[in-house]
């Protein structure tokens, strides 16, 4: 994928320079033939009413004539030669990135009703959780959705606080901060200490004039942070110093640039959500997000397989024919892979959590007890893992959340 990336950008350079340079010598071609024009007008300008053209001047106007004809077809030229990088670039594309995705698409689950519904309702969640309530409402309504499957997550508030964050308003994240100012420090977060230190610097912002009121916000809200963020403070208090000539054009800058608000927004977001017990980013979003990392792997091994004439290697899609990189954030668990007989779990042979604790696929626990499964049967079942033995029936079916 990054390959392809660089070809496709390497192109795009191509053309852009072409362009540059075409428009570059276009643009003094024309301003040339423009004053040989204006010049000849000029010059036509004191012939008197009914004169005639001395032979000198109709050479001239012929040469000049010639000579602008020439001018114009070779940028003619020019401009048709850059169509041609334009379309190598369209070529490139083709080339590097398949648009063919039915490879690794399974549309037939989206026949049943039962998941169609199921797709509709993880949709109207990611509306609700992004505040757009009416656009949630409206799909809930139309899809014939039961009101009743939707709980409304404290989400849609965390992110219209977020989005504050992001344009400077830190008065709804303060108060939301405050009011759980015990829970964020029973996390160790730093959430509150960030969100009053842009506070503090918004306020040195205003100049020599606000210095009483930072001080005054200093003493009152980083008293409880002085055991943890105790140099942190001693730098904002430095800072004091440079209000005469303002924060903008001292050491201190940094404390105000970009960064620390999208440091502290991000902050928000994440420690909100883990106070709270939601997940920070909606099933629709982390499922989008993951299948754009794993298509263009999927889409490399389907083009190797084809290319080596092996594509039956790959029949289900419900497993991954390779291991699928995704950021820490996004790695929940792998397939339940069954440590007796080696074999993936599936719903027809789901992972059996035995009494001791360990797990093993439903197919090895009928091997393992002879398929004396029920309770009838008098059979006690030694763990292949641990000494302890007990009857397969107390085996109990798992689900991976």
């Amino acid at each position: 994928m990054t390959d392809s990336c660089a070809l496709v950008d390497n192109e795009l350079s191509r053309v852009i320079s072409k362009f540059t340079a075409i428009q570059g010598h276009s643009n003094r071609v024309l301003d040339d033939v423009t004053a040989s024009f204006e010049g000849l007008q000029d010059a036509l300008s004191q012939i008197p009413p009914g004169g005639n053209l001395t032979p000198e001047q109709n050479t001239i106007l012929r040469e000049l004539l010639a000579t602008s004809k020439e001018k114009l077809r070779r940028l003619t030229t020019e401009h048709r030669e850059l169509h041609g990088f334009v379309s190598k670039v369209g070529k490139t594309i083709d080339r590097n990135f398949v648009s063919d995705l039915s490879s690794t698409t399974k549309t037939d689950v989206l026949l049943e009703e039962h998941n169609i519904h199921l797709l509709n309702k993880v949709i109207a969640q990611h509306f609700y959780r992004q505040g757009m309530d009416d656009v949630a409402e409206s799909l809930v309504q139309e899809a014939e959705l039961p009101k009743e499957d939707f709980t409304r997550e404290p989400f849609a508030e965390l992110h219209s606080i977020w989005e504050c964050i992001q344009n400077k308003n830190i008065a709804p994240a303060l108060e939301w901060a405050a009011r759980y100012s015990e829970e964020l420090m029973a996390k160790n977060s730093t959430l509150e200490f960030k969100l009053h230190r842009l506070a503090y610097m918004q306020i040195l912002l205003q100049g020599i004039n606000a210095q009483t009121e930072a001080l005054k916000y200093a003493r009152t809200h980083f008293a409880k942070f002085v055991n943890i963020f105790q140099k942190d403070i001693q730098i904002l208090m430095g800072a004091l110093m440079y209000l005469p000539v303002g924060i903008d054009h001292s050491p201190y800058k940094t404390l105000i640039a970009p960064e620390m608000w999208i440091e502290a927004a991000d902050t928000f977001l994440k420690d909100a959500c883990q106070t709270l017990g939601i997940i920070k980013d909606s099933p629709l979003s982390i499922v989008t997000n993951a299948g754009c990392v794993a298509l263009p792997a999927l889409l490399n091994i389907k083009q190797v397989m084809i290319s080596r004439q092996v594509p039956g290697i790959w029949s289900g899609r419900d497993e991954l024919p390779i291991e699928i990189e995704l950021d820490p954030e996004h790695r929940y668990h792998s397939i339940f892979a069954c440590p007796i007989l080696r074999q993936q779990s599936t719903e027809e042979n789901p992972p059996m959590k035995l009494t001791c604790g360990h797990v093993i696929s439903r197919d090895a626990l009928n091997k393992l007890s002879n398929g004396q499964l029920s309770p009838a049967y008098n059979f006690r079942l030694k763990c292949p893992y641990c000494p302890m033995e007990q009857s397969p029936a107390d085996a109990k079916l798992i689900y991976f959340q």
